[in-house]
């Protein structure tokens, strides 16, 4: 099968690797659709996140969706031809985290391109049957590909305790703060406003579902908060922008009582905050690491209809344009929100 790689620091390649054989207790997919993460473009342009470095050559990509070809012995409720999302983290299943449910947080789990694990830029992929989402027959393969970037929306919204009646703020609307979006309308949040600098990206929020936006260019977004609430503040903040002043804005717009979500990584992983007026409002911090129990939920949401996981893509590459495809999306962003890969 053919395999692209990168090679080196903004250097795609490609190779040729045999196709992996199913284990019993795994499917082998024909991989059709993989978007391109913030995570794969951060890996391509630096080579690094945090304490996981790339060592060439490598495979980018963990947001999957394609069709079953091959079943493992053991496998009962997948068969060949079911279209599936795959769930990218495969957890050891013992420990305490994993007992407890919270396998997200599994300090041994083998993520697709977390180094030193390869992602699934490649057109075939062995991975455990029970990691792998039977589709409905409305959802196609490419929204498989994005239920891994919705997990993280619904999980953010999860943790924020999202419900009716609510009025929220999204800062950032690249892919995870549109996800996270429509996963706090999907949860029947009442007004959900989008905050970022780049209005192509806001225009892409207001037609996804956004009720209203605000471009922190031209606008204060402490005043315009205080004059859409009435002087209430809002109860739920999901941060994706990952950005000190965003950060400090959320504090401010908040009513007391409120819940702050951060999901967004800052390039320095520190933050100078207003911690006196977090305490005054007694507000609630809770933080995001991927995703757990969340593709059901997910997949239901976009099958009823409630969310549109389609819109958020901007541009398709096809897989023999790897090197366009990466250039593209890390060069571009003002323009591309979401690029997927197609096979």
């Amino acid at each position: 099968m053919k395999v692209a790689v990168m090679n080196g620091i903004g250097q795609m390649g490609y190779t040729e690797r045999e196709i992996p054989q199913p284990a019993d207790n795994e499917v082998l997919v024909k991989l059709e659709y993989v978007g391109i993460c913030g995570s794969d473009m951060h890996y391509y342009e630096t080579g690094r996140i945090g304490d996981y470095v790339v060592e060439p050559p490598f495979v980018l990509g963990h947001e999957p969706g394609g069709t079953v070809v091959e079943v493992g012995k053991n496998v009962k409720h997948l068969k060949v031809g079911d279209r599936v999302a795959l769930e990218p983290g495969k957890t050891c299943g013992h420990c305490e985290y994993c007992r407890e449910g919270k396998y997200n947080l599994c300090k041994d789990v083998v993520f697709f391109a977390t180094p030193p694990v390869d992602g699934v830029f490649q057109e075939y992929v062995a991975h455990e049957a029970d990691l792998c989402f039977k589709l409905p027959e409305n959802v196609d393969t490419m929204e498989g590909a994005l239920i891994e970037p919705l997990a993280v929306g619904f999980h953010a919204a999860n943790q924020g305790g999202a419900h009716a009646g609510q009025t929220a703020v999204v800062f950032g609307s690249g892919c995870i703060g549109l996800v996270s979006m429509m996963a706090l309308k999907a949860e029947g949040v009442s007004k959900v406003y989008v905050v970022d600098i780049m209005q192509k990206r806001l225009e892409k929020a207001l037609e996804l579902g956004a009720t209203g936006v605000i471009n922190s260019k031209e606008a204060d977004v402490l005043k315009e908060i205080e004059r859409i609430t009435e002087g209430r503040g809002v109860d739920l903040v999901i941060e994706t922008a990952g950005m000190e002043i965003t950060t400090r804005q959320a504090i401010h717009i908040t009513r007391k009582g409120a819940t702050i979500v951060l999901v967004g990584y800052s390039k320095s992983g520190e933050m100078t905050l207003p911690l006196s007026l977090a305490l005054d409002k007694e507000l609630t911090f809770k933080t995001v690491f991927r995703y757990r129990h969340i593709y059901p939920m997910a997949i239901e949401a976009v099958a009823s209809g409630k969310v549109n996981l389609k819109g958020i893509v901007t541009n398709v590459f096809y897989f023999n344009d790897i090197q366009n495809a990466m250039d593209s999306s890390v060069n571009d962003k003002a323009n591309i929100v979401k690029s997927v890969v197609k096979f």
